[in-house]
């Protein structure tokens, strides 16, 4: 049965950023500090996942090895696990997303928000402080953050009962990384990867505001699909090394730069120019800010008014980095 109590509520980012640790490269909670977040005994909190269990794939949920358990234990000097009679189970930052769909009630829900604010603080402290990271960890480290994105965006499409949670980022507390998209306010990255998943043959983006987040919302864009970015790099956010780093990641992503040559002010996306299916975005903001500030994607209705935004470009020089 879950139990909702006084301290249950009083948790406080820093109590839940002390139950998140790191095994195999990714960040993990154990379902004993999970059970007590929820308000759950930990043996009542894995029955619910076990009855759900075909929802949580290796990568949303895994059980610890003796070494890996043992590492935390002496890493972290804790007793909260003495009497752990069984190797606990490791949930993933995709895991924690699946549990909203399988723990019901009011308190799941207050407790999933606090989860999900937390990580996407934990995504927020790596871009913001990418200027003081090695680029090839930076590199990492985006990706990384990204493939979670990606993957949350499927299990949001996939389950209705995400919709409710997700629809309570409107609210003010959530500043970074979301923008309107569709009517809704939508995580950036998960309007740029469906945005992106639209094209068939051809992406073509203009911006001349660019960085390393800018190539990381394109590494699911699929094979065979040519993007080029026209951008003048105003800044200097860009560096060449980013670039050939994801290249050399992602060899099957075909991106070429183009300066811009400082005609445009506003940003688009064009998906699949001078096909039936093209499709013309207007960005309120630059793709490597990922709504930083209050900004919006629409989609544009009379595509026919935009038809020589790309033979105008296709000319443009090489951007170099």
């Amino acid at each position: 049965m879950c139990m909702e109590n006084s301290e249950l509520m009083a948790l406080t980012e820093k109590d839940l950023l002390s139950k998140i640790y790191m095994v195999r490269g990714v960040h993990i909670m154990l379902d004993v500090d999970l059970a007590a977040i929820y308000g759950y005994s930990t043996k009542n909190f894995n029955r619910q996942v076990n009855n759900n269990l075909n929802r949580f794939d290796d990568d949303f949920r895994f059980q610890l090895t003796d070494t890996e358990f043992e590492i935390l234990r002496c890493n972290f000097c804790t007793s909260r696990w003495g009497g752990t009679r069984y190797l606990p189970y490791a949930f993933t930052e995709l895991g924690i997303y699946m549990l909203m769909t399988v723990l019901k009630g009011d308190l799941a829900v207050r407790q999933s928000k606090k989860l999900i604010r937390l990580f996407q603080q934990m995504k927020d402290y790596i871009f913001q402080r990418q200027n003081l990271l090695p680029e090839h960890e930076l590199v990492r480290l985006s990706i990384q953050t990204q493939n979670n994105t990606d993957n949350i965006r499927q299990i949001q499409q996939r389950v209705d009962d995400l919709s409710e949670v997700f629809q309570n980022f409107a609210n003010s507390d959530i500043k970074r990384d979301y923008l309107f998209y569709k009517g809704q306010t939508v995580e950036a990255a998960i309007a740029y990867g469906e945005i992106y998943s639209f094209a068939k043959r051809s992406i073509h983006i203009i911006d001349n505001y660019i960085g390393l987040k800018t190539l990381v919302l394109l590494k699911s864009v699929a094979k065979g699909v040519r993007v080029i970015i026209f951008s003048d790099n105003v800044n200097h956010n860009l560096h060449r090394t980013e670039y050939l780093d994801f290249q050399q990641e992602y060899p099957d992503v075909d991106v070429t730069l183009k300066t811009s040559r400082g005609v445009y002010h506003d940003r688009y996306i064009i998906v699949d120019n001078g096909s039936p299916d093209e499709k013309i975005f207007h960005c309120g903001g630059s793709s490597k800010d990922g709504g930083k500030r209050i900004t919006s994607i629409s989609l544009v209705s009379d595509v026919a008014l935009y038809q020589n935004i790309i033979s105008s470009l296709q000319d443009n020089p090489v951007l170099q980095l």
